[in-house]
C-alpha cells in the first residue's frame, strides 16, 4: 500500500505542473462569467470527465499510435521535451492571458450571445483540451507508458492500478479547484496565480530539459552499441 501511495504521489507531481489546474481555473472564470450556477457545475463535472478520458486514452492508446506512425521512444521524449520546455518558457517569462488562445477566444465570442449562453459547451474545448490535457501532458503520458513497458521493479498489481488512480486523483483535484475557483481567486489574487504559474513554468523547463537529455542519451547509447556490434 505504501508503494501505491508513493507512485500516486509521484504521478501527481509529474502531471500537476503540466496540466496546471490554476490556468484552467482562470480560463473557467473568464468564460463562465454570467453563466447560471447550475450550468457552471455541469460544465465543471464534464471538464473533469473529459480530462480523465483524455489521459486514459493517451496513456493506454498512445503506444499503438506510435507504432502505427513509426515513432520511436527517444523521438517522442525529445519532441515531448521540446513541447514541455516551450510551454514552461511561456509560463515563466510571458504567461499568456486565458483569452489569448484561439479556442478560448472563439468560446468567448459565442458566450456574448445571451440566447446561446446555455447552449455553449466550454468543457471539452478549451477547458479539458488544450488548457488542461494539452500536447505536453499527452506527450508526457505516452512517454511514461513507454517507460513502464520497458521494464520496472514495481509490484505488478500496483503498476496496474496506479495510472487510473492518478488520473482519478488529478480529476478530483481539478474539480475541487474549479468548484472553489472564486474563493481561490480572491485569496491568491492575480499576482499569486501568476507567481505559482511561473514556478510551475520553471519546473516544466527542467522536466523538458530532462526529457531531451534522456532521449538524446538513448540515441547515443544505441549508436555506440550498434558500432561496437559491427
Amino acid at each position: 500500500m505504501l508503494e501505491l501511495l508513493e507512485l500516486i504521489g509521484l504521478g501527481l507531481l509529474m502531471i500537476l505542473p503540466l496540466a496546471n489546474p490554476l490556468t484552467t481555473l482562470v480560463l473557467f472564470l473568464s468564460l463562465s462569467h454570467g453563466m447560471p450556477e447550475e450550468e457552471q457545475r455541469r460544465q465543471i463535472v464534464q471538464t473533469c470527465i473529459y480530462v480523465f478520458i483524455i489521459m486514459m486514452v493517451a496513456f493506454y492508446g498512445g503506444q499503438m499510435v506510435m507504432r502505427v506512425f513509426g515513432i520511436s521512444i527517444p523521438g517522442l521524449r525529445i519532441a515531448g521535451g521540446l513541447i514541455v520546455g516551450l510551454i514552461g518558457l511561456q509560463m515563466l517569462f510571458s504567461p499568456r492571458e486565458s483569452r489569448s488562445d484561439a479556442e478560448a477566444e472563439e468560446k468567448a465570442a459565442q458566450m456574448h450571445d445571451q440566447h446561446a449562453r446555455r447552449a455553449v459547451n466550454i468543457a471539452f474545448v478549451p477547458l479539458a483540451m488544450p488548457s488542461t490535457a494539452g500536447p505536453g501532458t499527452i506527450a508526457m503520458l505516452i512517454s511514461a507508458a513507454a517507460q513502464i513497458e520497458s521494464g520496472t521493479s514495481v509490484t505488478p498489481w500496483v503498476l496496474a492500478v496506479t495510472p487510473t488512480l492518478v488520473f482519478l486523483s488529478f480529476s478530483l483535484i481539478l474539480w475541487l479547484c474549479l468548484r472553489a475557483s472564486k474563493r481561490i481567486q480572491r485569496r491568491l489574487g492575480s499576482g499569486g496565480i501568476a507567481a505559482i504559474s511561473r514556478l510551475m513554468g520553471f519546473l516544466l523547463v527542467c522536466m523538458g530539459t530532462q526529457f531531451i537529455i534522456t532521449g538524446i542519451s538513448t540515441v547515443v547509447l544505441d549508436l555506440i552499441a550498434a558500432a561496437a556490434a559491427a
